[in-house]
């Protein structure tokens, strides 16, 4: 593929990426290179749902990051998961189809970028939506992307709903029309039981067409660029370079992580530390890398008793038995489980004008993800900070694309997202104290009963703080990109996903990389028309 040429190269074949792929390829005049640094989505446990169990820290099926050692954590790196197959982290998330808030939107619109206030993306969302309730002011029918309802309930986790309905939180049934303050069962990218990841919807069905190539294995190195515009990328599958190049324009799709490595690799950065690595910049944009934003969930659990949670059921080989045959007789149970259940949007306090919190309601404990549950009943309520005001970095360590960037995420280094830490657990546990719960003894395990004090909180916080996987912004619009997502200073080159949100949105980021993707699409395509 030395020089071969091409209309558009995507790097990434994540969500956004696979997005891109499907449409840019419709049109049969295009022809269309997608490149994955990652293997294929044939591994059993991508589609049954629980198997993210099995792909996190999956060197298959996971890049396996970690972070730098977190201040904000006592210390702590983190594990940082990220999709090393097609379909990207959309094949090992949590699989909850969750836009976040239309004030989100309405605040990037406010931040100059227009274009991309709610009213504006809402038909994005729609149109590559399959929504289990059919077509509606506010969900699609017929589009790539199955949203389904969960198929099981824990009586744990009703109990917990209700707590938190005597506490003052209503509940309602759709956290995807703009408002999502309330308590619901998440929705969640499925089909018939199995996951639903945007190589199944985008990818797949359009895989044989002429006019697309997809190269998985293909590691990009950086950007070809002559006389001011991106005219191809280098690549390299194992230990041979390889070259393509981009009559029209080239797409970075490579993630939050990924794609301000490869800015930086090929000159547009901080160009006082490009030089100090031996890069010769292009374009000084020391943006790049920065405004990493992320959502750090709280792990708040409880032990319990005389009620049924996954620490029992999957403690022998019998309930292991039991679960598996459900899932194999039904599509339902513990193995069609999303690995959060009940969803709910609060406000730490009243200043807050729209949710600021979100909890991910769990029946079962465990010491840290991807560990053995705890040998007792319990429920889990990890509850996140929506609107963090820390900010972190993603920046390359050298030139060379096999060694990882250095991701310093700076964890609660706001006095803000301390205070907030702090209250969040404080609710949390005025929840549990609800007579709902009652009947169930819930005896605080995680952070413990111990931790009272505001400084104790905050302390607390960092102990128990870990990322739910969300990363954004480290290429955001109005300071790496404009509005139509186009790099500065470079032209034929954009970038299209998570990175370029300027401020992360209120709730799980994969459908709204999808929607970026689905405009993102449109606004190369428009531009291929009038010839720019």
């Amino acid at each position: 593929m030395n020089g071969e040429h091409f209309d558009y190269i995507i790097a990434g074949a994540g969500s956004a990426g696979c997005v891109l792929a499907n449409r840019l390829s419709a049109d049969p005049k295009n022809r269309v290179l997608l490149l994955e640094a990652g293997g294929r989505d044939n591994y059993i446990w991508i589609k049954v749902p629980v198997g993210y169990l099995y792909c996190i820290g999956n060197p298959r099926t996971d890049w396996c990051m970690t972070t730098e050692a977190e201040a904000g954590l006592n210390g702590r790196a983190l594990k940082y998961p990220r999709g090393k197959v097609l379909g990207g982290s959309s094949a090992i998330n949590g699989m909850i189809y969750m836009r976040g808030q239309a004030a989100d939107y309405d605040h990037w619109r406010q931040l100059g970028l227009a274009g991309w206030g709610w009213d504006d993306v809402l038909p994005y969302f729609t149109r590559a939506e399959d929504h289990y309730g059919g077509a509606s002011p506010f969900h699609g029918s017929g589009g790539e992307i199955r949203v389904e309802k969960q198929r099981l309930r824990w009586e744990i986790l009703e109990a917990f709903q209700r707590a938190a309905a005597e506490w003052g939180l209503p509940m309602v049934d759709d956290f995807n029309r703009g408002d999502n303050l309330g308590s619901s069962l998440f929705d969640v990218t499925q089909r018939k039981g199995w996951r639903w990841s945007a190589a199944d919807a985008f990818l797949k069905p359009v895989r044989s067409r002429a006019n697309l190539k997809v190269v998985t294995g293909a590691l990009v190195d950086r950007l070809v660029i002559e006389q001011g515009r991106a005219t191809g990328i280098c690549y390299r599958i194992g230990n041979t370079e390889h070259q393509a190049r981009a009559r029209g324009e080239v797409l970075l799709s490579a993630g939050a992580i990924g794609t301000p490595a490869i800015l930086e690799r090929s000159g547009i950065g901080d160009a006082a530390r490009l030089q100090a690595l031996g890069i010769a910049p292009q374009v000084d944009l020391p943006e790049v890398g920065g405004n990493l934003q992320d959502h750090l969930q709280l792990r708040c659990s409880w032990k319990v008793s005389g009620v049924s949670t996954l620490n029992q059921r999957a403690s022998s080989l019998i309930g292991k038995g039991l679960i598996g045959l459900e899932y194999i007789l039904r599509r339902s149970g513990p193995m069609a489980m999303a690995p959060s259940q009940l969803g709910m949007f609060v406000k730490s306090d009243e200043r807050q004008e729209t949710a600021n919190l979100e909890y991910h309601v769990q029946p079962l404990s465990l010491e840290a993800f991807g560990g053995n549950l705890d040998p007792y009943p319990a429920f889990t309520a990890s509850v996140c900070n929506l609107r963090p005001a820390s900010r972190g970095t993603s920046t390359i360590r050298s030139a060379d694309p096999a060694v990882a960037p250095a991701i310093r995420p700076n964890y609660l280094t706001a006095a803000e997202d301390r205070r907030i830490a702090a209250q969040a657990i404080r609710i949390t546990r005025e929840i549990a104290s609800q007579p709902a719960l009652a009947r169930y003894h819930p005896e605080e395990v995680r952070p413990g009963a111990d931790y009272a004090s505001e400084e104790e909180l905050e302390r607390a916080a960092g102990a128990i703080g870990t990322t739910i996987f969300h990363p954004a912004g480290t290429a955001a619009m109005g300071s790496v990109t404009d509005a139509e997502l186009r790099v500065k200073g470079i032209d034929g080159l954009r970038i299209i996903d998570a990175s370029v949100m300027p401020r992360i949105t209120s709730g799980n980021t994969n459908a709204p990389v999808m929607m970026i993707a689905e405009k993102g699409a449109e606004l190369v395509l428009a531009a291929g028309r009038l010839g720019r």
